[in-house]
């Protein structure tokens, strides 16, 4: 159990995601562009998106049938980034067990009309284990820092683990399809593909809902890996929330539950 919470916050960050703009279909494979259209370059108007301000999801994390966290995920404001206007997210994860005990917070901010990331921070407590990450993303460069490092390469459209599963709710998701992507703002991370596997109806603590299922996975290591059996539950409407995750470990299961869900659309 003292390697159990350590992956939670794995749960949040499987990273698959489209945009809307022609841009984001690049590198797609089987799939097809995602609805909308994107404002022109320089507009203040935010794309017609499926969350708003002030949608906030919250969820029970279990091992098995043994609850071990809550989770949050909200949008928090449209704010202002290098002068850019910005979604501001933020995730937050909190449980354990005796003498382990977990409290992370992670915060993105995406461009309202490219949804490329321009910031991304990570607040990490876990046991023992603190570490405060912040990069800042520069898309029209090309180009990322960690705290005070030195600037290195990043990827065209980039994407950090926060804000994908905000992406992956705009794409027009078809079953039986494979979408491949070359986004995750560490490119070492790509190619990312998303399998759309099925429709099926579910009940979580938050009601019963009908979903489609997704398989993501990604080149790192961990529970979205590429011998990962990890599935996603989103609903299958407009909205596109996250109703529920599995994961199949060596050591049992890992999984996600909506338990409430208000300020939606």
């Amino acid at each position: 159990m003292t390697r159990l919470l350590p992956l939670l916050p794995a749960l949040f960050g499987f990273g698959v995601l489209l945009a809307v703009s022609p841009a984001h279909t690049q590198g797609v494979t089987g799939g097809q562009p995602a609805v909308g259209q994107p404002v022109a370059e320089g507009s203040t108007v935010p794309l017609a998106m499926p969350f708003v301000v002030g949608e906030r999801l919250d969820y029970d994390v279990k091992f098995g049938s043994l609850k071990v966290g809550n989770g949050s995920m909200q949008v928090k404001e449209i704010t202002e980034v290098r002068g850019r206007p910005v979604w501001h997210t933020v995730f937050t994860i909190k449980g354990g067990i005796p003498l382990y005990r977990v409290n992370d917070v992670y915060e993105s901010w995406f461009d309202v009309t490219t949804l490329n990331s321009l910031r991304y921070h990570q607040d990490v407590d876990e046991g023992s284990y603190e570490r405060k990450r912040r990069y800042e993303i520069f898309p029209e460069r090309g180009m990322m820092r960690e705290g005070d490092r030195e600037e290195e390469p990043t990827v065209a459209n980039p994407l950090d683990e926060g804000s994908f599963l905000y992406f992956v709710r705009t794409l027009p998701l078809e079953v039986g399809k494979t979408y491949e992507f070359q986004r995750y703002f560490k490119a070492q991370g790509n190619p990312v593909r998303i399998r759309v596997l099925r429709r099926e109806t579910v009940s979580v603590p938050a009601g019963t809902f009908s979903t489609v299922v997704l398989q993501p996975t990604f080149q790192t290591k961990g529970i979205f890996s590429q011998n990962g059996k990890a599935e996603v539950w989103i609903t299958d409407d407009d909205r596109r929330m996250m109703v529920q995750m599995k994961s199949k470990l060596s050591f049992g299961s890992l999984n996600l539950y909506l338990s409430k869900s208000s300020g939606t659309k």
